[in-house]
């Protein structure tokens, strides 16, 4: 699947209204803190990282990434083409 046809796909699950930006900066912080706590429970208390768990905790960073995005009118795949720019000049030994 692409990056840019999961966007909207995962729009039509975006419930909005005047303040669905800071809905939506507010869940990706939350979201975002999930994840770092499975990682930190896993790292530092022995818990076992249960992959499907992890798995699903991403999976609703990268829709509140994506609706950001599209909220700001920017196509995903640009994000990820961006990116892929800045770590090309962080690391210039290394082939993208």
């Amino acid at each position: 699947m692409e990056l840019n046809e999961y966007q909207e796909k995962a729009n039509k699950t975006l419930a909005g209204n005047e303040h669905v930006l800071t809905n939506l900066a507010l869940g990706l912080a939350s979201d975002g803190g999930q994840v770092v706590d499975r990682i930190k429970r896993y790292t530092f208390q022995g818990q076992d990282l249960d992959q499907e768990q992890l798995k699903a905790e991403l999976g609703d960073v990268l829709w509140y990434l994506s609706q950001i995005a599209l909220w700001a009118d920017i196509p995903f795949e640009e994000v990820a083409k961006a990116n892929l720019q800045t770590l090309a000049k962080k690391y210039p030994n290394i082939k993208l």
